[in-house]
């Protein structure tokens, strides 16, 4: 089974190997982000966060455990049913797709772990940020975490293997036509899989045209999930707070 779609997004993220591809990312961490975020953000005891293109709700759910009102929003049907086993009456999960408005507005949107930049069409862009200020309140804050593309260009691995579950995924990476791409295939069950991720290599000065495109003003730029200063040769994440 050969797999390509134009929208790589629809079918990778939607099959169990997206999943297992990467079931080691790093909880703590994403804990400790969200911990060190939300206290600079000063966010409102029982504060109301979007999860913008939550995936099966990892954010989410541990963003809801520190006493927030969360509703997380994907396009995969298979992560929001994953993910709905964890709600209660202050977590809940929809399938949505992000360059639309959602129907309520928050303290708090946030797109996290490189969730942008998917799209083919600029316009699709540009249109979730406008969803984003959108789902905002008067006194909320957007964040977008994405990867600091000088630096992963800087850094690129053509070419690895990573064995998960018994499964190799043979990874291949490089830069065509403004995109990180990365190529994956692999064997299971007896079928050959092929699939791809494209992000579009947005730098700060993409993200501030953007910004000024959708009338939203960039507030803070960090380089790392302990907020540190960004350097656009050294940083590993761009992470921008914006309204």
């Amino acid at each position: 089974m050969i797999t390509n779609t134009t929208n790589w997004y629809t079918s990778w993220f939607d099959t169990p190997f997206y999943h297992i591809l990467y079931k080691d990312r790093d909880d703590t961490e994403a804990q400790a982000f969200m911990d060190t975020l939300t206290n600079y953000l000063n966010m409102p005891e029982l504060g109301t966060i979007l999860d913008l293109a939550c995936g099966k709700g990892r954010h989410a759910v541990y963003l809801n455990t520190l006493g927030y009102h969360v509703t997380g929003v994907d396009l995969s049907e298979n992560s929001i049913k994953h993910a709905k086993q964890f709600e209660n009456d202050t977590l809940h999960f929809e399938v949505h797709d992000m360059c639309k408005p959602y129907n309520k507005q928050f303290d708090a949107v946030f797109n996290l772990f490189t969730s942008f930049g998917y799209f083919d069409k600029d316009e699709d862009n540009l249109s979730t940020i406008k969803a984003i200020k959108a789902n905002l309140n008067d006194f909320g804050f957007g964040v977008i975490d994405f990867m600091n593309s000088e630096f992963i260009i800087d850094n690129l691995v053509p070419e690895d293997l990573k064995t998960v579950d018994g499964i190799d995924f043979h990874l291949k990476r490089y830069v065509e036509d403004g995109y990180i791409v990365k190529d994956i295939s692999f064997m299971a069950d007896d079928e050959n899989y092929n699939f791809q991720e494209r992000v579009k290599a947005f730098t700060l000065d993409d993200f501030q045209k953007l910004f000024k495109k959708a009338g939203v003003h960039l507030l803070d730029v960090f380089g790392d999930y302990k907020l540190r200063k960004f350097n656009a040769k050294t940083s590993e994440r761009l992470v921008m707070i914006f309204k």
